[in-house]
This record gives C-alpha cells, structure tokens and sequence, in this order.
C-alpha cells in the first residue's frame, strides 16, 4: 500500500531520528501466509510510515506459528508437544514498538490476538535489569479492520491490555476501518473504500508517529525511571509454592 502525498510529506520534513528503534508487528489474521489478509493492507501505511523513518520493522503472522494456549513462557513444559511462541518473545522483547493488528469476528478481536495477549501475560512476572516488569519502556498500539461493528471495543480491549502488562500507550494509539455492515466489502476489495479512507488514513498516521515519538523519547530518557515501580522491591504477590504468580 503506498504513502499519501501527505504522509510522504511527513516523513521528508520529520527533523527526528528513529534509527535506533525497533518495531514488531503482529499481525492477528487468520489466514496463513501468503493468503490475502485485508488486516495487512492497513498495515502497510504504519509499516512504510516507521521504515521510511529508519525504524526496523519486522511484520509476522502469528497464525503462520504453532503456539499453544497457555499462560506459562514455555508451554512445552506444560503437556505441550510443540510450542513456537518463545521464538516470537524473543522478538517482542526486542522491540521497542508493539503493534497488534486484528480483524473483527462477532464484534471482537480475533481468537489468534486473544492467544497472543494471553501469550504476552506468560512473562508478565518477569522483570527487566531494574527490577520492574519486563514491558516497562516500551510502546503499544493497534489496528483493526472489519465489515462490522466493534473496531472501538477491540481497540480497548487490546490497549488496555497492553498497557496492564507495563506498556505505555501514547495519544491516539489505535486505528481502524469499517466497512458497510453485513456482507459488504472488506478493506482490500475492489471499490472499498478503504485505503483511500481520510479519516483512517489520518489516524493510522497520527498512531505511528505518537508510538515513534514516545518510543524514542523513552529510549532517550534511559527507560521508564525505576523508582516506586520495582517489583523486586515489594514482596506483594510473590509466592514460592506458586509456579505462575498474578504478576500484580
């Protein structure tokens, strides 16, 4: 999907520097590679907007990977014969920007975000080198598509969720497109609408830029400042006869 004039106009005139910044995109269809997926074309605008930026964005399907259900790191040690989520937290975890995109199924985010929050809650307990939750320092957003209603609902559901597992979401942090109710066209159809969408277009623009600019600004501040937020220093919630303790 191409850039706007606008949007490329943005990205000419920005005086900042986000080199230093890597994105990950998940994208939570539920098609396989390489099928067609409308969550995909909207996408690409926030994908081109952080590479045109010297961000380092990597995009994957989730779906594409064998993860099991569960709330544990490593499921495989619990019943499971085979389990490709760590894989992918090694990839969340180097990532200073987290996008989850998802299309809407009776009003909600797909089943395949629903694992990937639970997934993602696995190393809610862990903590990072000053003794806060692993998440601290980094940012989140979303982006959704579907031809019914629920884009906002998903939206809450996704950024509330991020933001409980210690992301920081920045103004305007979601983006989404809807087309006609029913059996009407999806984003990608011919004569959707959809990529040529203003207000869309405006709000997956503003989402990229506020996720780039808080992110760097972040990095730049050495990290979220450790002080009345360690985990490692309030023994609330910390069980040893319990293998998976609420990370609360």
């Amino acid at each position: 999907m191409g850039l706007t004039d606008k949007q490329l106009e943005m990205c000419a005139s920005s005086r900042w520097n986000f080199s230093r910044l890597r994105a990950l995109i998940l994208n939570c269809t539920l098609k396989r590679s390489p099928e067609l997926s409308h969550t995909d074309g909207l996408i690409s605008i926030a994908h081109a907007i952080l590479e045109k930026n010297g961000v380092s964005v990597e995009l994957l399907r989730p779906v594409d990977y064998d993860i099991a259900p569960g709330v544990y790191p490593d499921m495989r040690e619990h019943g499971w014969e085979r389990d490709e989520w760590p894989q992918i937290y090694e990839k969340v975890k180097a990532a200073n920007i987290l996008i989850l995109g998802s299309p809407i199924w009776l009003g909600e985010k797909s089943s395949v975000c629903t694992r990937v929050i639970e997934r993602l809650y696995a190393a809610s307990g862990d903590l990072n080198e000053a003794g806060q939750y692993v998440y601290y320092g980094r940012v989140g957003g979303c982006l959704i598509t579907g031809n019914e209603d629920g884009a906002k609902h998903c939206s809450m559901n996704i950024v509330y969720s991020l933001q409980h597992l210690g992301y920081v979401i920045p103004p305007q942090a979601d983006a989404g497109w809807v087309g006609e109710a029913g059996p009407g066209p999806s984003y990608l159809d011919p004569d959707s609408g959809g990529p040529e969408n203003d207000f869309t277009n405006r709000n997956t623009t503003f989402m990229t830029w506020n996720l780039m600019h808080l992110a760097r600004m972040i990095q730049e501040a050495g990290g979220i400042p450790a002080h009345g937020n360690q985990r490692s220093l309030w023994e609330a919630g910390c069980r040893p006869d319990h293998a998976n303790p609420e990370h609360r």
